[in-house]
């Protein structure tokens, strides 16, 4: 895959999954505006991603953030070839979990967190190949929990119902911007080890389960760079005839039962 003069915006590019896939494109010849949360993070990345990229500090839900995205990115470019929103993060501290004890501020604020912020950044890299009347590609960040459930464990139903509406979303712009070379794709991980994974990745029971439900490579958590090659493909340009398509990277989840003890 060629990305030479490729040039991309990662909303949520900063730490893990987002920041090992910036990484992945400018190792392949992509330059890549990054935006993370975290001051500190942000410094890091600056970093890691050296020199001829763009490390912004913003909050994903505020729809100023994507703008400035966009501007520094055009500015440093000339143009922009695509979009992969990866920000998003648990609401279990706001009161997300099974419906019966789900608050109104958990579900709120999830869907802020992981669809609001999706369609804010979507809305305005559209807007932009619009404008500009150029082809381009969105991938967006779901989840296996938006359709391959664990009622066990993993039980933040407004969580998923954001994972799962981050589909149709998807599926529904994809169809409609086809006509405009406009491609939009979604990649659903299974549990990786992130820092909003830390509950599940710490707790024994959780890995022992693990180990059945995704079996894959001896049955362990996800690493950031098991995502790459999938980012990879979506992203390059060689795949200008795919969109619309869900991609679960889950080690087997999707497809395993899982056994509890």
């Amino acid at each position: 895959m060629n990305f030479n003069q490729t040039y991309y915006i990662i909303m949520g590019g900063t730490t893990g999954m987002g920041l090992s896939s910036a990484v992945a494109l400018v190792n392949e010849g992509a330059r890549v505006v990054v935006i993370g949360r975290n001051n500190e993070s942000c410094e890091k990345a600056k970093v890691i991603l050296g020199k001829g990229n763009i490390v912004i500090s913003g909050d994903a839900s505020n729809p100023e953030t994507i703008e400035e995205a966009i501007t520094a990115a055009h500015q440093s470019f000339g143009t922009i070839t695509g979009l992969f929103h990866v920000a998003g993060g648990s609401g279990r501290k706001f009161g997300d979990g099974p419906l019966h004890e789900l608050t109104l501020e958990g579900w709120n604020k999830t869907l802020e967190l992981n669809l609001t912020s999706l369609m804010l950044s979507n809305k305005a890299i559209i807007n932009y190949f619009l404008e500009h009347k150029i082809s381009g590609v969105i991938l967006n960040m779901g989840s296996v929990l938006g359709f391959s459930p664990s009622p066990k464990f993993f039980v933040t139903h407004a969580y998923a119902a954001a994972k799962s509406a981050i589909i149709g979303f998807s599926k529904s712009i994809a169809s409609y911007y086809a006509s405009h070379n406009i491609r939009i794709n979604v990649i659903a991980p299974s549990l990786f080890s992130t820092p909003m994974a830390k509950r599940a990745i710490e707790d024994d029971e959780i890995g022992a389960f693990l180990k059945t439900k995704q079996p894959l490579d001896g049955g362990r958590p996800g690493i950031s760079e098991d995502l790459n090659n999938a980012v990879l493909l979506f992203l390059s340009p060689s795949s200008k005839f795919i969109t619309g398509q869900v991609l679960a990277v889950d080690g087997g989840w999707s497809i395993s039962e899982g056994q509890y003890k």
